[in-house]
């Protein structure tokens, strides 16, 4: 054994969005033994795994057309309109586990929407947040995920901005300097999750304390690729896995000290095993 000093980072794993899903899940599936769920759960396949194993059945849109009478969990990335009205019409029981935050936004964006703004979002192309925001919209809001995605020339006057609630901040307001640079007016709105961006500072300071990083997260998982990139400019000896199994003991020399950590979309306790495995080496 090379005599690891492993630590977890204990502001890592679920944002309360997640937590607030999750155990809405694990109690219905306590109780009925049976649950859809709208998409994934959380960007996360180990954590979807072991709830799949409690009874919950994923489903996409199209499934859900064909599904009657029936308790289906929203998570907590939000849906757009039409998925609600479809409920209506097909008596399903929604169970909404829509993160207040994201909620919110799509509130104000509606709200922007019917006062006739131009709306643009920084955001991921068909992530389930940002569908659900532009649902809002009827599908009219502009959604970019770089600014060299847009010509800037031809924006209008005059926009409303806001961002998916998982983006980095610094990216957000890099992007709002640019388009005023241009003499762009811009109404922006800062929507990005605090309890998400607090963790860009957070992850630098325990990235810097270790010889090697252990980053633990979903391949899916948006905010899992901004933080694991944090930890990665700040300490070069970070690796990315999803599983202990893709751990590779050549990472580590003897007497290493060794920090885990994750995205939002990561439970403890992945984040635990990841830990056992690698004090095993």
């Amino acid at each position: 054994m090379k005599k690891l000093q492993v630590d977890i980072d204990q502001n890592s794993g679920f944002c309360f969005g997640v937590v607030y899903a999750i155990e809405m899940a694990e109690e219905i599936l306590r109780d009925d033994g049976q649950l859809y769920c709208l998409g994934d759960i959380v960007h996360n396949d180990e954590e979807v795994a072991r709830l799949q194993a409690m009874g919950l059945e994923i489903i996409n849109h199209e499934q859900l057309q064909n599904i009657r009478s029936a308790k289906v969990l929203i998570r907590a990335h939000g849906e757009p309109p039409s998925t609600y009205r479809m409920a209506l019409e097909n008596e399903l029981e929604l169970i909404d586990a829509s993160c207040p935050v994201v909620l919110k936004l799509q509130n104000r964006i509606k709200n922007a929407f019917d006062k006739k703004e131009k709306i643009y979002i920084y955001g991921k192309h068909g992530h389930a947040e940002v569908l659900g925001l532009i649902g809002q919209t009827n599908k009219e809001a502009v959604v970019f995920q770089s600014i060299e995605e847009l010509n800037i020339e031809e924006l209008p006057p005059q926009i409303s901005l806001y961002s998916q609630t998982t983006k980095s901040t610094d990216s957000f307001y890099k992007i709002l300097a640019t388009l005023h640079e241009h003499g762009i007016s811009v109404n922006a709105n800062d929507t990005i999750c605090r309890q998400v961006s607090n963790r860009d500072k957070e992850l630098k300071k325990f990235a810097a304390q270790y010889d090697r990083i252990v980053f633990v997260s979903g391949t899916k998982s948006s905010n899992g690729k901004v933080l694991y990139n944090i930890c990665k400019q700040q300490n070069e000896s970070t690796h990315f896995v999803s599983h202990k199994s893709q751990i590779e003991a050549e990472w580590f020399s003897e007497g290493d000290s060794v920090g885990i950590c994750g995205a939002t979309s990561t439970p403890m306790w992945l984040m635990e095993e990841v830990q056992q495995h690698i004090q095993q080496l």
